[in-house]
């Protein structure tokens, strides 16, 4: 077994704190959403604020974590090959409602050019690069309701913000919890809460013999995309192809002694 250094401190750190403010963001939201029912969670205005702070906190660490995201080429990692994903997102997600309750290998292992399987790339993707930035702006609209459109869809300009940013809430509230669970789905229950603490993910030697159906993964080609023909090469997605070059010299000396031969019958 060895080990890899996939997460350096300032990722460990963001995803630590990012899902401390995130737990707290929605103990407050659901405070404030049902705050008709005596105070669900805490008092409605302990809830208003600490949602506030929490939110404020939250937008600057997001904005911290796509700087350094750039800066490094961190964000790579995240966006998905989109050539053949809906076979691979089939492939990944069968492995999760059913391989992994029967001993089958995971379909795609992870290594220093490939972070992500690619259900991990396509979730990571629109969290990221589209509900983060909605539920933050949405956030900040709500804060500051004079800067929302005065109308949306002849509707007045807050509501459907807060529609918007509640809705959002939900569906991150809800991957939250499918990610810790999947998240156990490691060597043991905790590997992969230990990764992301001391930043370094083991790895099985038979995880470099194959993609877990006995297909060779090229880890040369994991991070490129390169094209054979109308297929990509690249990211746990298509094995390389064995590209055939032609013996031009055999073919030479074949021609050359065919003629020889004909030479000799004509004498």
């Amino acid at each position: 077994m060895k080990k890899l250094f996939l997460y350096p401190f300032w990722l460990r750190f963001w995803h630590w704190l990012n899902a401390a403010l995130f737990i707290l963001l929605i103990l407050t939201g659901i405070s404030i959403h049902y705050s008709a029912s005596n105070d669900l969670l805490m008092p409605f205005e302990y809830a208003i604020v600490t949602h506030n702070v929490a939110g404020i906190i939250l937008s600057f660490l997001f904005l911290i974590f796509t700087i350094m995201n750039i800066k490094s080429g961190n964000y790579k990692y995240y966006i998905p090959l989109m050539h053949g994903i809906y076979e691979r997102l089939v492939k990944q997600g069968r492995y999760y409602v059913y391989g992994v309750f029967n001993g089958e290998p995971h379909p795609y292992h992870i290594s220093e050019k490939d972070k992500f399987n690619p259900l991990q790339q396509i979730s990571y993707f629109g969290i990221i690069f589209f509900m983060m930035p909605t539920i933050i702006i949405s956030g900040w609209l709500l804060l500051f309701p004079e800067l929302a459109p005065g109308e949306i869809m002849g509707m007045g300009g807050v509501w459907p913000m807060a529609v918007l940013h509640s809705v959002v809430g939900y569906l991150l509230s809800i991957f939250m919890f499918g990610h810790i669970y999947l998240a156990t789905h490691g060597d043991t229950i905790g590997a992969n809460f230990k990764s992301m603490i001391d930043g370094y993910h083991h790895v099985h030697e038979d995880e470099h013999a194959g993609n877990g159906n006995g297909t060779p993964i090229n880890y040369e080609l994991l991070s490129d995309e390169v094209a054979y023909g109308n297929e990509i090469v690249g990211t746990n997605h298509i094995p390389a192809k064995e590209e055939v070059i032609p013996d031009i010299e055999s073919e030479s000396l074949s021609e050359d002694e065919s003629t020889d031969d004909r030479s000799e019958k004509k004498q």
